[in-house]
């Protein structure tokens, strides 16, 4: 029998749960999958229900993971947007170097092309959060364990979950990304996901050690054009401060995502990023990426309120 791939995050979170997707098609593929959850709970039992090896553990505990990494030689390592991603990632290396991994899909984040003289430039970075994705990357690399980094900016699900409570009640965009004309790199979760499970499920696929992962660079504009197609009605961008903007999300995102995704839209703001789309969703999976429009529509029950006439 196959040895199991050892999937990280496969009980999936509120937004992207690429370890969640990345577990489902390998199991739908019959391949023998353990999947490592933070707890037990529905989510899991679900998982089992489908065929995994539901596991139990944390990425910042060392015994949990070496015990996961029996008798595997591919893994899938992604970290939430909270504390303790380089911790993580140094555990999760030097485990999958005892354990003669070979082959880890590490789930980073974009970080220009690798022609790109910025590309591994420590003192070019988005937020701290971006920094320490450069600096697990390195974690991986010098641990020799086959890795592929498959890097990628904010995912649809974000922008979704960014914005469907005021555009349900306002059919408005309140965000600080600037002019309209600001450009903010994008791709799918599911996208990634499928990258992901086929580098994982064909040993000898990867060809490089660096995928960026951008499926779309729409403007603000197009954006909330794109959202207005979607769902049938014009919706609205505002823009706000950025304190305006922390002051509103405090409460739901942790002081780290809120870190992360406040230097980001000032690094999108400045323009100074020539972002482009790149061909290795294609490339890999032999499918063209989803579109922008194409999941604002499949998620269109998202925004179903509408704001009330006056």
């Amino acid at each position: 029998m196959a040895l199991p791939i050892l999937v990280t995050g496969a009980a999936g979170g509120q937004q992207g749960s690429t370890g969640r997707v990345i577990a489902n098609l390998l199991l739908k593929q019959g391949i023998p999958v353990r999947a490592f959850v933070h707890k037990l709970d529905s989510r899991s039992d679900e998982l089992r229900q489908q065929g995994a090896e539901v596991v139990e553990g944390d990425l910042l505990n060392a015994a949990s993971v070496q015990a996961a990494m029996r008798n595997i030689k591919r893994a899938y390592f992604t970290y939430p947007v909270t504390d303790g991603l380089l911790e993580a990632a140094s555990i999760f290396a030097a485990a999958a170097r005892d354990a003669a991994l070979e082959l880890v899909v590490n789930n980073s984040q974009y970080q220009g092309t690798p022609g790109d003289p910025a590309f591994r430039d420590l003192n070019r970075f988005a937020s701290f959060r971006n920094l320490q994705h450069r600096l697990a990357d390195r974690i991986f690399d010098w641990a020799q364990v086959g890795v592929v980094h498959v890097q990628a900016p904010p995912y649809y699900e974000n922008v979704r979950a960014l914005v469907s409570a005021s555009v349900s009640k306002q059919s408005t965009v309140f965000l600080p990304w600037g002019e309209d004309t600001t450009v903010i790199p994008l791709v799918g979760a599911q996208d990634v996901s499928r990258v992901a499970s086929t580098l994982l499920a064909n040993p000898g696929v990867p060809s490089e050690n660096v995928y960026p992962l951008v499926g779309e660079t729409p403007t603000v504009r197009e954006i909330t054009e794109a959202l207005g197609r979607a769902i049938g009605r014009p919706i609205q961008y505002v823009p706000i401060t950025d304190e305006q903007w922390a002051d509103a999300v405090k409460e739901r995102l942790g002081r780290h995502a809120l870190d992360h995704l406040s230097h980001l839209w000032q690094t999108f703001r400045k323009g100074e990023e020539r972002y482009q789309r790149t061909d290795a969703i294609r490339m890999i999976t032999g499918r063209n990426p989803q579109t922008l429009e194409q999941f604002l529509r499949e998620n269109a029950g998202f925004f179903a309120g509408r704001a009330q006439e006056a």
